[in-house]
């Protein structure tokens, strides 16, 4: 499934300008840093909007209520999740990954998180040297 998604985003990029493949093919770091910052622009704009599906202000009257933070919004604050998963597929492309990349990448990380976990994660003393080993 997650490799029809990144067929679909491909083609959807494709009509609006990125071409998820060609830049694969001949990968261009200008083009490249280019669209992650369009997709970043974007992506921080669901994530206010998403936010927005809460009652996060704190001087709102909800929030006084003892209802900070409820969402408010359920069928829009999952519409919202969706078009980052749009965004999130679109980062991926610019830096060069399919989604069987995304996968074992991901399956990689995980492994890191759990072992962090395991060993009580702490920030005072995190260093990113456990992410030097996940690669392609």
């Amino acid at each position: 499934m997650l490799k029809e998604l990144f067929e679909q985003q491909a083609q959807l990029n494709k009509r609006t300008g990125f071409d998820a493949k060609e830049l694969r093919k001949n990968f261009d770091p200008a083009t490249a840093g280019q669209w992650v910052n369009n997709y970043i622009a974007a992506m921080s704009n669901e994530l206010e909007e998403l936010r927005d599906c809460t009652y996060w202000k704190h001087w709102c009257k909800e929030a006084k209520q003892g209802r900070r933070f409820e969402l408010h919004d359920l069928q829009n604050a999952r519409v919202e999740v969706i078009d980052m998963l749009f965004f999130w597929i679109s980062l991926a492309q610019c830096v060069g990954l399919n989604a069987d990349d995304a996968y074992n990448l991901y399956m990689q990380k995980l492994k890191v998180n759990h072992n962090r976990q395991d060993k009580g994660y702490s920030m005072t003393d995190k260093t990113e040297d456990d992410n030097k080993n996940i690669s392609l």
